[in-house]
Order: C-alpha cells, then structure tokens, then sequence
C-alpha cells in the first residue's frame, strides 16, 4: 500500500499538501502545532493501521507546517488554518469525513465541526487545543518552551530534540530520525507560525457538537490543561473519554497501539 501525495492551491495562493494511504470511508488526521510538525511525523504510528482496517486515511500538512506554504508576516488564525484545510479536503473530493485532531488539530477539527456538522461523521480529539483562553495555553510549560525556543534565532537541533522530550512522558519516543525529520522542517518555518498564533476559545460552544466523539488525554500532559476533560463531559451530548498515565501529549504515539485499537472500534461502531 502505497502513499500518494497530491498539493491543492487554495483561496490565497497557498499550497496544502496532502498525503493519502488506503481506501474507504475518509478519516483525516490533523496534527498539532510546534516547529517541524506535518502530518506524516505526527501519525506515522496510526495512518498504516487505520487504512488497514478500511479506511481512506488523509494526512494534511496544515499551513505553515510540513511541505505546506509557509507564508511570513501573517497572522496565524484559527479560521486560516480551518479555511485552508476545508478548501483542500474538498479539492480533493472529501465530502464527509472522521476528523482525528491532535493539539491544534483538535481544535481545528472542532471548529470545523462547528462550521460545518454535516461534513463530520466523527471526532477524535487527543488532548484537543482551542478550548481555554490563550494566555491559559501560554503559561503551561512545554508551551512556554515552545515559544521561547522556536523563537530564538539560534534554534538548534538540541532544541528541537528537547521539545519533543516535552510532548512525551517516556523520552525513548525523541528519536534521532524524528528530531532530523521535524528540524528539517521547523529550520524552513516562520517564526510567526509560533509567535503570530491567535487561536479563540471554542468551550463556550462545545455543547453544540452533537456527532459522537472519543477524546483521549495523558496524564502527564504539559501543554493541554487536563481541566479541559471536564468540559466535554458536562458539555457534550455523546462522547466518551479516555486518560492513559505516565503518557504526555502524545497519546497515539506513546500508546500507539491502544490509540490504534480503540479510535478503530470507535469508527466501527
């Protein structure tokens, strides 16, 4: 089973690039933000097994990330990041789909699912972001890290590798082919993809996502405050919420294989 790549030029003259694996029902995975992310890096443990269970997996690189534009002197917007992925997804021809969001790709997926409720069969959402005020996001450490690193002109490899420690409970999962992979991007970023973030709070509206969602979350989280459970619990009519411990940001890396196994059954269900 081969990956296909395709690039679609959308409103802006952007260019979003597209990876493909697999046939069936569309799942499309959103990745998170930080210097060198894409959507291969961030779901190279998940995108093989879901497109062996039948799906049509979809990796997206967001604006600004992976080998997607990675325009300057922007502000980087909640609705930038959600208009640009739409106008890609529908180019190329997904008409209905399950969102698989990460981080910044959680709260992308939600407002996508905001905007739009007949183009979303499903959520799920790995410690999702969007959902607090940012300056709630700003003060958690491995973002403050995040900022104050990427933002030095002197970001290095050692400071790449010390950032994906901080997405992880168990830093065995920091691999020198994923620091040289996710450097190699994050050297060819803007700044302001970090620096000129303006994301707005979703909470307040969580309540009006009516499609089934599965939400995972580590208990060592260091970006996503671990308050934002509580708020689909009470606010959302069906959903269901996993927490792994001694597992930090990355819950479908680090427990890849019960990520795999229980989003799957989900989409099944």
């Amino acid at each position: 089973m081969e990956m296909r790549t395709t690039t679609h030029r959308v409103s802006g003259g952007y260019d979003i690039v597209i990876n493909e694996l697999g046939e069936g029902p569309a799942v499309v995975f959103v990745h998170g933000s930080g210097p060198g992310a894409s959507g291969a890096s961030n779901f190279r443990q998940n995108a093989r097994a879901f497109a062996d269970a039948g799906f049509r997996v979809i990796l997206p690189d967001l604006i600004g990330y992976g080998a997607s534009s990675k325009p300057d002197g922007i502000d980087y917007t909640l609705a930038l990041f959600t208009d640009t992925l739409k106008a890609a997804l529908v180019a190329h021809g997904v008409e209905r789909a399950t969102l698989v969001g990460n981080s910044l790709g959680g709260g992308i997926a939600i407002q996508i699912a905001l905007d739009d409720p007949e183009f979303v069969e499903r959520l799920v959402l790995m410690a999702p972001g969007c959902i607090e005020e940012l300056p709630v996001y700003f003060a958690m450490p491995g973002i403050a890290n995040m900022r104050s690193s990427f933002g030095s002109p002197d970001f290095s490899a050692a400071d790449q590798k010390r950032l994906i420690e901080n997405l992880v409970y168990d830093p065995v999962h920091a691999t020198d082919a994923l620091v040289a992979e996710r450097y190699a991007v994050a050297i060819t970023q803007s700044k302001d993809v970090i620096g000129r973030m303006r994301t707005h709070n979703l909470q307040p509206r969580l309540d009006e996502l009516a499609m089934p969602i599965l939400v995972f979350w580590g208990s060592e989280e260091r970006f996503m405050p671990l308050t934002g459970i509580d708020y689909f619990l009470k606010q959302c009519a069906d959903v269901r919420v996993m927490i792994f411990n001694k597992v930090g940001h990355w819950v479908q890396v680090e427990r890849a294989d019960e990520f795999n196994r229980h989003a799957i059954a989900f989409l099944h269900g």
